[in-house]
């Protein structure tokens, strides 16, 4: 008989019941239009942000507050608010996309952080509720894609030890320009010694009074890393 791979016995398909997430350092809600107004302000700073995104950068807050009654009322993606409790300022947004129940995987994307967000424990913070939540509800895969030009992006997923799965060439078109899409995973086998990994770079002991942090959490990912990525 041909190998048919790992058996998945009794396979439960997880639900899609979203819910606030809140930790330490960041809390999420779901997007909702009073959120537009202080995220534009935050965004407008910097329009390189947009860069890689499928949207923006908006040149008044009408054009963003449209853009976020589109997107919050969606299932698929499903957009949180990130708000920096340090400071109690929203500072960005991340949703839930390609959720699959069947196949029990899910991506993390359409991530804008603020310049005032990026770099904080509050931005990672973030990453990790949003991760936690799909591995306790029962999905086995948590995926992470980006523009392959976009190296900030890529090395953010080998940070936080998502691994390296290969280049999707010409994947898409985004603005006008081909878009070769880079893939990392973490899977749930993966889970427990990333979740150990995050829990103790978050200890409020890993920072000094002024934020600098102790041990960098890409040497706690590191060993857990199943491929490196080769460009970063």
């Amino acid at each position: 008989m041909a190998d048919l791979g790992t058996a998945v016995p009794n396979w439960t398909p997880p639900g899609t019941d979203f819910e606030p997430l809140s930790g330490t350092y960041a809390a999420l809600t779901p997007l909702r239009v009073a959120d537009a107004e202080p995220l534009y302000k935050v965004n407008r700073t910097d329009h390189r942000i947009w860069d890689y995104l499928f949207d923006g950068p908006f040149d008044s807050v009408d054009a963003y507050r449209d853009w976020v009654v589109a997107a919050s009322a969606g299932r698929d993606p499903y957009y949180y608010a990130i708000r920096n409790l340090r400071t109690d300022r929203l500072g960005g947004v991340a949703s839930y996309l390609r959720i699959n129940p069947g196949a029990g995987s899910i991506e993390v994307g359409n991530i804008n952080f603020s310049p005032s967000l990026q770099r904080t424990p509050a931005a990672t913070e973030a990453m990790v509720l949003m991760m936690r939540w799909a591995f306790d509800a029962g999905y086995r895969r948590y995926e992470w894609k980006c523009n392959a030009l976009n190296l900030p992006s890529r090395r953010a997923a080998q940070r936080l030890g998502f691994s390296f799965e290969g280049i999707h060439r010409q994947a898409l078109i985004v603005k006008g320009h081909s878009r070769d899409t880079a893939w990392f995973s973490i899977l749930d086998t993966e889970w427990p010694n990333l979740r150990a990994a995050y829990e103790q770079w978050l200890e409020p002991s890993n920072f000094t009074d002024d934020g600098v942090q102790h041990v960098a959490l890409s040497a706690l990912t590191a060993p857990h890393l199943t491929t490196p990525d080769p460009s970063i």
